[in-house]
């Protein structure tokens, strides 16, 4: 029931969010005004959280298939597909109303992932999970460069999270161990890549 309730609660949906809400918290970006603030996370909610899950949920209503099933390899591709397209949508978006680059990298990030495991998913069913766990610790690499600042102490969170989690993907039988590792260095590639490179 424990690795269960993880599972639900770190979604690989709410990294980019909750990467932005750290930004504004932690950084120098909290110097920002809070409504600036407010609509940037209520963009970020709507196109990487609101409209990928319900259009999942609908997805997943109309064909009438549970969640275990969604987690079939074969049946994945239609929901990377709405979940790539909301995110090309936020970074337009995002484009049009002159975010910053580096901010902006973190949809990027995300967005090339999604793309890797939706192609790596053709041959392999790698966690997306680990994926997101790996883009939060790569991009805290990359935003310590940025910003110049020691990121040992957020590290060991995220690394004992994505381990907390891994465990629990590997328990709950969604994943194999080479399927969490996979994904989380998959994850860490485009959370380096996608914000400090591209």
């Amino acid at each position: 029931m424990t690795a269960r309730i993880i599972s639900a609660v770190f979604t690989p949906f709410m990294v980019p969010f909750v990467a932005f809400l750290l930004l504004f918290l932690f950084t120098y970006l909290r110097i920002m005004p809070l409504g600036y603030k407010v609509t940037v996370l209520v963009l970020v909610y709507c196109f990487t959280i609101f409209l990928p899950m319900l259009g999942i949920y609908l997805f997943q209503k109309i064909n009438g298939w549970s969640i275990h099933e969604l987690g079939n390899r074969k049946k994945r591709f239609i929901p990377y597909a709405m979940t790539i397209l909301s995110y090309i949508a936020c970074l337009i978006t995002m484009y049009r109303i002159h975010i910053p680059r580096y901010m902006s990298g973190i949809v990027v990030a995300t967005l090339i992932c999604m793309i890797l495991c939706a192609v790596i998913n053709i041959k392999w069913k790698i966690s997306t999970h680990m994926a997101s766990c790996g883009i939060m610790v790569g991009g805290l690499l990359s935003y310590s460069f940025i910003f110049q600042f020691n990121p040992v102490s957020w590290l060991c969170f995220f690394i004992l999270l994505a381990g907390l989690l891994g465990s629990a993907r590997i328990i709950v039988r969604q994943h194999t161990l080479n399927e969490v590792g996979g994904g989380f260095l998959v994850g860490l590639f485009c959370g380096v890549v996608g914000i400090l490179f591209i």
